[in-house]
Parts: C-alpha cells; sequence; structure tokens
C-alpha cells in the first residue's frame, strides 16, 4: 500500500502563492472592516455589506462600460455604494438599534434579497467583467517568471486602506470620538457628541469600504448575483478570528484567512474553504471574542 506524495514545488511557485495570499487579504479586509465598524458602533451585524460589495462591483462595471475609465470608478462607485448605505441607515437600520438582534439579521437579510433582485431587474443574470486600466495590465517579472501588474495594485491599496483608517481611528479626534462612542454611547451623548450623526457617518465609511472592494476586486473574478454570498461568509470568518468592533483584529484576520486560501488552492483545489472553517471553530471554542476583540 502506497503513500500519498506531495510533489515537488519549486520555491518561487510558493511566493507568487503568498503574493496571492496578500491579494485575498486586501479584498477580505475591506469587506470584514466595514462588519467591524457598523457593528463596534452601531451594534448591528450588516448581512448586507456583501451586497453593498456587489451594488460596487456591478456599477464599476457600468460606468467603465460607458467611459472606459477604471480610475473614475475608483471615486464614483464607492460614492454610490455611500448613498445607497445612507438611505438603508436612515430608513431601515435606524429603527432595529433598539430592538432584538434577530430582528436585524432578518432586516439585513431581507435586504440582501431586494438588492440582488435590483441588479437582476437592471443587469440580468449573466456574468460581467470589467477591464483594469491599461498601465495596470501586463505582468512583473519576478524570480524568473511573472505575477499580474493589477494583483500587485490590488495588494498595495489595500494595505494602504488599513493604514489609513487605523491612523485616523486611533490619531485624528474624530476617530477617537468614533472608538469612544463604540465603547460607551450613552457617557458619549452625555459629554455632548451627536451619536446619530456618528452613526450614520460609520455605515457611510462601511458601505463605502465595501464599494471600494468592489471596484478593486471586479477586475479579478466575473461579476455575478452569487459574488455576495459568497464574499460575506468568508469576512464573517474574518471577524470572528479577528475581533468584532476591532480594525487591527480585521485585518489580521483577513491576512490568516487570505494565505490559507491561497496555499489551500494549491494543495487541495476545490476544498481549501473547509480550512479556514475549521480554524473559525477552533477561535469560537478557544477564544469567542476573537484574536483581538475586547471582553464584554
Amino acid at each position: 500500500m502506497g503513500f500519498i506524495t506531495i510533489p515537488s514545488i519549486p520555491g518561487h511557485i510558493y511566493f507568487y502563492f503568498f503574493l496571492n495570499g496578500l491579494a485575498n487579504t486586501t479584498c477580505y479586509f475591506l469587506l470584514a472592516a466595514g462588519l467591524s465598524l457598523v457593528f463596534g458602533l452601531l451594534g448591528v451585524f450588516n448581512f448586507a455589506q456583501g451586497s453593498f460589495f456587489m451594488i460596487g462591483a456591478y456599477f464599476t462595471y457600468q460606468l467603465v462600460h460607458w467611459t472606459q475609465n477604471f480610475w473614475l470608478c475608483l471615486f464614483v462607485s464607492p460614492f454610490v455604494v455611500v448613498i445607497v448605505g445612507i438611505l438603508v441607515e436612515r430608513y431601515l437600520i435606524r429603527y432595529t438599534y433598539k430592538i432584538n438582534i434577530n430582528f436585524q439579521l432578518l432586516l439585513t437579510f431581507g435586504l440582501i434579497l431586494v438588492i440582488e433582485d435590483t441588479i437582476r431587474l437592471i443587469w440580468g443574470v449573466q456574468w460581467r467583467t470589467v477591464e483594469e486600466a491599461d498601465i495596470l495590465k501586463g505582468i512583473i517579472p519576478i524570480f524568473g517568471g511573472g505575477y499580474p501588474v493589477y494583483n500587485i495594485f490590488h495588494t498595495v491599496m489595500g494595505i494602504s486602506v488599513f493604514v489609513a483608517l487605523w491612523l485616523f481611528l486611533n490619531k485624528t479626534k474624530y476617530g477617537k470620538i468614533i472608538v469612544a462612542a463604540a465603547s460607551d454611547k450613552e457617557l458619549a451623548s452625555s459629554l455632548g457628541i451627536n451619536v446619530p450623526r456618528l452613526y450614520v457617518f460609520v455605515f457611510a465609511l462601511g458601505s463605502w469600504l465595501a464599494g471600494l472592494m468592489g471596484v478593486l476586486h471586479g477586475p479579478l473574478i466575473n461579476i455575478n448575483l452569487d459574488m455576495g454570498h459568497e464574499y460575506i461568509m468568508d469576512a464573517f470568518a474574518v471577524v470572528v478570528l479577528g475581533g468584532l468592533g476591532s480594525i487591527t483584529g480585521a485585518f489580521v484576520g483577513s491576512l490568516i484567512i487570505g494565505q490559507i486560501r491561497a496555499f489551500g488552492i494549491l494543495y487541495v483545489p476545490y476544498f481549501e474553504r473547509i480550512f479556514m472553517y475549521v480554524l473559525m471553530m477552533v477561535i469560537l471554542i478557544w477564544r469567542p471574542r476573537g484574536l483581538f476583540g475586547e471582553k464584554t
């Protein structure tokens, strides 16, 4: 009886898959950071965050189709998603802050269905593709091979957003107000902080992150009606691992999950998600608040 052997893989191939893991990190972080921010301040776990990402991707496709300008999408598409997010917070989510979280989950799940049917009505059921800017096409020679320029751009953008978001929350006055309000809303309100306005800003910021992910990740995938479901589950695994309400946790969790997915595809394609969910179950049992979550 023989043993299963693992094929010998050149060292530079591992580096390419590591870079793929970093590109995955960018994607998961942008979605998970929005989930963490909204939950940390509003106490709402927004399952529709994946649908906001889908809106950003479809609108990016439409804008590129109209203008042939990918760079324009980096500014316009997230702004469109922000408008959708503000309307959702103002006319739907705001009425659920003080009721049972089960109703919040039902509301956001219902919102997923509404958004999907609206997108189906506008763009149909066919898969769509987005073409990146010409300067981002091609490959960079690395270790005798080539790696896509766009993947490098994708990764750099994600890391830059994380750094900017961390600096904003920890080094600016308004960011510190958000962190303080997340810890004690009543005290923040008694100090004269307009908490409802803060809610709108944070929900809009989470929507902007989802919209930006739609722009950046659009050229890497086939845009379809199932993408919101798939990525929200990955983002959920990230926030469980990193801890709800923690931006640093969202990034570290994204980094871990991104590498697990990348190297899982290398060794066990089609089954790589198993490792992600096993890790999520271990974290839930060992440290339910996540690696960076705070005790409540």
